[in-house]
């Protein structure tokens, strides 16, 4: 039998984090190992518990959840654990910090029990949660603003011309499959790009090859034209 994806559910709320709990416990595949109240309580307890994914608040008091997914991403002791953060808001700056510091991708607090399950399992098997409706705006408002740009951690001057162009459409929101139709390679062309782009840029995932792609220019936070 497949093991259970373990969770560790971080809200400073105790109602929510024993609601969260209760839907993780009662989904099949899925198990709640722990809870945290704080940043710290989250990190400790992803050491301790090992989980395969936190679903982490961005704000509680002391550590909030952009520091505790920092420390969680940047850890070899805590190197398994997938960081799914949840907020109150589609477009918030902390949103953004997080998904730098390493986090799989995000959620909404009022999104549907089977919206939340499934975005557990999506960053528990390895892929980043990224919904182009909301998160491509999300990085592209807040990448271009002053106080968030950063130099890249890793220049792209190694890319080939075909891996730039899958960066481009990665950072567009496209899916692999979506990337595959348009660039007309197999699914598997595709990842090996991806794995190649995650090596050079030393990318952690998906949502950091995004981020990597317009803070250093690649791609513009100007609208994108309709032809992918």
């Amino acid at each position: 039998m497949t093991e259970p994806i373990r969770v560790l559910v971080a809200d400073d709320q105790s109602l929510l984090r024993g609601s969260f709990r209760v839907l993780i416990d009662t989904a099949p595949g899925l198990t709640a190992v722990g809870e945290a109240g704080t940043g710290a309580e989250a990190v400790e307890g992803a050491q301790r518990l090992c989980p395969d994914v936190v679903l982490m608040d961005i704000r509680m008091p002391g550590m909030d959840g952009i520091e505790a997914t920092r420390r969680i991403a940047g850890s070899h002791e805590t190197a398994g654990t997938r960081v799914l953060i949840l907020t109150t808001f589609d477009l918030d700056e902390y949103v953004y910090g997080a998904l730098r510091a390493g986090a799989a991708g995000f959620l909404l607090k009022d999104t549907s029990p089977e919206l939340l399950l499934a975005g557990i399992r999506t960053v528990a098997a390895g892929e980043s949660l990224l919904a182009p409706s909301v998160t491509r705006r999300l990085i592209a408002e807040f990448a271009r603003l002053p106080h968030t740009h950063h130099a890249p951690s890793s220049t792209l001057e190694d890319l080939t011309e075909r891996e730039r162009e899958v960066l481009i459409l990665i950072a567009r929101g496209l899916s692999n499959a979506d990337i595959s139709e348009y660039l007309h390679l197999s699914n598997g062309t595709v990842k090996t790009y991806i794995g190649r782009l995650l090596t050079k840029l030393r990318a952690r995932d998906r949502a950091q090859l995004v981020i990597s792609a317009y803070e250093s220019g690649l791609v513009s936070a100007a609208p994108q034209s309709t032809e992918c």
